[in-house]
């Protein structure tokens, strides 16, 4: 780092070389430089040295069975109330149909996400995945968020084990990142006071890799929170990690305003996405996978954090995901398998296609 204007980030580069954890106040320092390119450096130097210049993909689709919520995040611009016109809850038959479609595509992933639901019985989640699984056996079901195991045990009043226990069986392969949003208080209470605290969902988080399952984890940026809940909410994402060691990818997700209760804001710019990126990979380093999610970053921005640190784009996420058009930064949530191939290469990385355990898929 002799070429970093920022002298903390040169103290900083000596840690990262010799394989120390860097600290809180090391990850603020790191967000406080105005030093973008050396930052940039460092978090590449990690991702290259961890990934060479492999870059992970997978075509995939999102599904997401219902928008009817009990909660009003206000940073959520999909939910919707039971009476009103645009709720929807598609039928286990729907759910069959959009997933047949995404195997005709060469989907290997079902990403399987919604609203919390009071309206809708377990078996409902339960005949949908195992439906599912006796249609594709081989379609990967990466399904329900932290909060919505949740509200299943407090709602269905169920132990967190029975839930997990009974999705697992009827087919939940593993789980997403969402919901984490941002851990401290009372930032949390404020963007989502009817979800699950912080350290619930890390609770359950743990207890899903104790089952067996990997998970996601994320983290929601560029809203009301200050930078101090960005290094705390990854510091606690890092400790869990040594505790159960079930994350297997992180994903910083980029705040979209428009839509949403807190459309006055103006939302995260390149400069604040390439630094979050590059942070939490310096930052966790017990997470393998950083992922650059290119529908909310907009496809150049992700692009470019494969030089930050990020060493996956997402996957292809054909249409079937009305939550993930509520927050696509340019309108678009869907690349062919060989816009995603060039996106990479011509970024100076190798595309390697993976199953959602991060598999390589052999090429046909």
């Amino acid at each position: 780092m002799q070429f970093s204007f920022d002298p903390n980030l040169r103290d900083i580069a000596f840690k990262v070389e010799d394989g120390e954890r860097l600290t809180f106040e090391e990850g603020l320092a790191l967000y406080n430089t105005t030093d973008l390119n050396a930052l940039g450096k460092l978090a590449d130097h990690v991702r290259r040295k961890r990934h060479g210049l492999t870059t992970y993909y997978n075509v995939n689709r999102h599904f997401n069975h219902t928008n009817i919520c009990v909660a009003d995040c206000k940073f959520c611009g999909f939910y919707r109330r039971a009476r009103q016109e645009d709720a929807y809850t598609h039928s286990i038959e729907e759910g069959i149909e959009i997933a047949r479609n995404a195997v005709a595509e060469g989907a290997t992933e079902l990403h399987i996400v919604g609203g919390l639901n009071s309206k809708l019985p377990f078996e409902y989640y339960t005949d949908l995945f195992s439906s599912l699984k006796r249609e594709f056996p081989k379609l990967h079901l990466k399904a329900l968020t932290m909060v919505e195991l949740d509200f299943f045990a407090r709602f269905y009043k169920m132990s967190d084990e029975e839930v997990i226990e009974k999705l697992k069986a009827a087919g939940m392969d593993s789980c997403p990142g969402g919901g984490a949003e941002i851990f401290a208080e009372p930032t949390r209470s404020r963007i989502c006071d009817h979800k699950c605290d912080g350290d619930r969902w890390l609770e359950l988080a743990g207890k899903v890799h104790k089952a067996g399952l990997k998970t996601n984890a994320t983290m929601l940026y560029g809203h009301i929170e200050s930078i101090e809940d960005r290094i705390d909410h990854l510091v606690r994402l890092r400790d869990q990690q040594d505790k159960t060691g079930g994350f297997q990818c992180f994903i910083p997700l980029a705040f979209y305003p428009p839509g949403t209760a807190l459309s006055s804001l103006p939302g995260p710019d390149a400069i604040d996405n390439l630094k979050t990126i590059a942070v939490s990979r310096l930052m966790l380093d017990n997470f393998d996978h950083i992922k650059a999610y290119w529908v909310m970053l907009g496809k150049s921005t992700a692009q470019t954090a494969l030089h930050f640190g990020a060493n996956d784009l997402d996957g292809t996420i054909t249409d079937g995901g009305e939550l993930t058009h509520s927050y696509a930064t340019e309108g678009e949530v869907k690349m062919t398998k060989q816009e995603i191939i060039q996106m990479i290469e011509r970024a100076g990385f190798e595309a390697v296609e993976r199953d959602t355990v991060y598999n390589r898929v052999a090429a046909v």
